[in-house]
């Protein structure tokens, strides 16, 4: 049988024009019936505008579309579930004031014959959904209450309910442990043995070689190559992504430890039922990580410093003296900045452009009486486009319309629009490509080089091992440890992190 009668979806001749600009040239492949398909490109490459396609979110400016062989026309992501196409989006797409089980069945409720929804049923497949992907969530929780990690696996669920043909996976693990993917990945290939095929778009190269069967390649809207895993390593995937063959050193020097004393120092902090008498120092210039598995408490710590969370006991210093921060015009007014995990939610405006995102916070610098210096959001947007090589054909784009690594670029660039003295990141790369990535660090490192001191939270031990001269290791709401040089490895952040090593 020929490859393209095997062709669960074949996408032929898509180009997609965004406001004059081209973000698809000409893309043309086909994804066979019950593989494991792998989309990979940097920021900006379009791979969320091509899977938004497929799924019917977006049309295509010309080329089409063809199901199983024959042509199809997808007008809307109703349609696509018809067909059999679900999709896990990146950005989360679920209502905060509506529960779990309400989530993962809105839209496709089950009703008794009577015409009222059968939420027990609903709540006993979703209960069993979650179960299946090893996550404790209770299906009668509201959205609003739950972690980044816990919203990511009602995503997954709410796709894996609708029993699609064809399931289109956009980073789903980049807020996963690495225990968490295992689990995922497991039903990937269990999905796979039922005839399920999978489009799954990662930034992870080793997640490619390993969930994998076949790899597409894009770069700048254009299709590089469509390979069988089997027969190309991580270079050569990283290679045809960025377009050339040197790559510098991922992370840069680590620098040492300062010797001055504390600029922030975090004592007794409590949350009731959350966080227990959690201390930590940060030095000025230091580049510090916090490391530990999802529900660990680092995002809650992070919120509660920033005034975002009520403590029940406990106390910040910031140069030795103690501080009120009850709320985030607190922790700004002491030049506190923090980049949110949730950068959809917590973070950018969509709707927004790049000089209404990037002064946000801001905003008073830029007042002449009652009006906005208009020519003056533009001239700092500018010098962010060009520091961070943030991708937009204008700085009046809508954020929507930017790629995830560009949004998290923006989001940054209002934060550091503050001054910040102080700059905690929590999940800084998530959704980012490898050089992009690379810019991120760079910039972290260039920020520490000017005094300004950095908290790095990060699910991806490699990022803290890489970063940061001190590891703090959270685990079940508490310090576990405290770790140093030769110490900040995986093996010891792991030990400390599940237990093995006990709390300091």
């Amino acid at each position: 049988m020929s490859a393209k009668t095997e062709d669960i979806v074949s996408v032929e001749n898509i180009t997609k024009s965004f406001s004059g600009v081209k973000v698809l040239d000409d893309i043309s492949f086909g994804i066979r019936s019950g593989e494991i398909m792998g989309l990979i490109g940097e920021n900006g490459a379009g791979k969320s505008t091509l899977i938004k396609i497929i799924s019917g979110i977006y049309q295509p400016s010309s080329g089409s579309l063809k199901l199983e062989g024959r042509p199809v026309f997808i007008p809307d992501y109703i349609t696509a579930k018809s067909l059999g196409i679900a999709i896990v989006p990146q950005e989360f797409n679920l209502i905060n004031t509506l529960t779990v089980f309400e989530n993962i069945f809105l839209g496709n409720e089950i009703r008794l014959r009577s015409g009222l929804l059968d939420k027990q049923k609903m709540r006993d497949l979703s209960a069993g959904q979650l179960e299946k992907l090893k996550m404790p969530v209770g299906v009668n929780q509201l959205i609003s209450n739950l972690s980044v990690a816990e919203k990511q696996m009602v995503e997954i669920s709410k796709a894996l309910m609708l029993h699609a043909r064809l399931l289109v996976m956009d980073e789903p693990t980049t807020t996963l442990t690495s225990r968490e993917v295992e689990t995922l990945f497991a039903l990937m290939r269990e999905l796979k043995a039922q005839g399920v095929t999978i489009l799954f778009v990662s930034h992870k190269l080793n997640e490619i070689k390993t969930i994998c069967d076949r790899v597409t390649v894009l770069r700048d809207g254009r299709l590089i190559s469509v390979d069988d895993v089997r027969n190309v390593n991580e270079e050569d995937i990283a290679r045809k992504m960025v377009g050339r063959s040197n790559f510098q050193q991922l992370f840069p020097p680590k620098l040492p430890r300062p010797a001055d004393a504390p600029v922030l120092e975090v004592e007794n902090l409590s949350i009731g039922g959350l966080l227990t008498g959690v201390n930590f120092s940060l030095r000025r210039g230091e580049v510090l990580g916090f490391a530990g598995l999802v529900g660990s408490g680092r995002t809650e710590l992070a919120e509660s410093v920033m005034g975002l969370r009520p403590v029940t006991g406990g106390y910040v210093k910031l140069d030795g003296k103690p501080v009120q921060i009850r709320k985030a015009d607190d922790a700004v007014r002491h030049k506190l900045g923090y980049l949110s995990e949730d950068r959809q939610g917590k973070g950018i405006v969509q709707g927004f452009n790049l000089p209404q995102n990037i002064t946000l916070i801001s905003l008073k610098n830029y007042l002449k009486g009652i009006f906005i210096n208009k020519s003056a959001e533009l001239e700092t947007t500018g010098r962010y486009v060009e520091s961070f090589k943030i991708a937009a054909a204008s700085p009046k784009m809508a954020l929507r319309f930017l790629s995830g690594g560009n949004q998290q670029k923006v989001y940054l660039s209002r934060w550091l629009d503050t001054d910040p003295s102080i700059l905690i990141l929590d999940e800084p790369t998530r959704g980012i490509d490898v050089n992009a990535k690379q810019e991120i660090y760079s910039f972290i490192h260039q920020l520490a080089e000017k005094g300004i001191s950095c908290i790095v939270i990060s699910s991806e031990l490699e990022e803290v091992i890489g970063l940061c001269s001190r590891v703090y290791v959270m685990r079940e709401g508490k310090i576990a440890g405290c770790l140093e040089g030769d110490h900040i490895n995986q093996e010891e952040i792991m030990f400390h992190a599940t237990g093995i090593k006990g709390n300091i």
